[in-house]
């Protein structure tokens, strides 16, 4: 095995531990996964949010963010309204329960997260962070991952 394949088992084996691990703790603790909290931070995170900007950041599918944004309308944490310049398209927004759900969520992450990540010193966790973010960049830049 490579250095750089290692490297991409050793990242993909954290991601998916972390997400697993932080996704549990909130489904116990405020009923919803990470992936809807994720949903929740971007529509709270982007003015005039719509489901494209959502597929944009995620690298997931139109379908399944809409499917996923259907399901959070259901719960009451989010609402669809129409877009003041498209009418053929829906600007998101959170509703007060779901602003509440995303506040309480956020504490859980955090506090999740630093747990998890207790092993690795502030120093180490900083100094990894820019080349994720570069490759990150590079990758979103080029079209990389995103959906078929």
């Amino acid at each position: 095995m490579s250095h750089v394949t290692s490297i991409f088992a050793d990242l993909v084996r954290v991601e998916t531990r972390l997400y697993n691990a932080v996704s549990a703790r909130l489904r116990a603790e405020q009923g919803l996964g990470l992936g809807q909290f994720e949903l929740l931070e971007i529509i709270d995170r982007v003015p005039g949010c719509r489901v494209l900007d959502i597929v944009g950041e995620l690298a997931i599918t139109v379908g399944a963010v809409s499917k996923a944004v259907d399901r959070l309308v259901a719960a009451g944490w989010c609402q669809r309204v129409a877009h003041p310049q498209d009418r053929r398209s829906s600007v998101l927004r959170l509703t007060a329960e779901g602003g509440r759900q995303l506040s309480a969520s956020r504490l859980i992450v955090e506090s999740e997260l630093a747990s998890l990540t207790a092993a690795a010193s502030p120093d180490d966790l900083t100094r990894i962070a820019p080349t994720l973010a570069v490759l990150r960049a590079t990758l979103e830049a080029g079209s990389h991952g995103q959906p078929g």
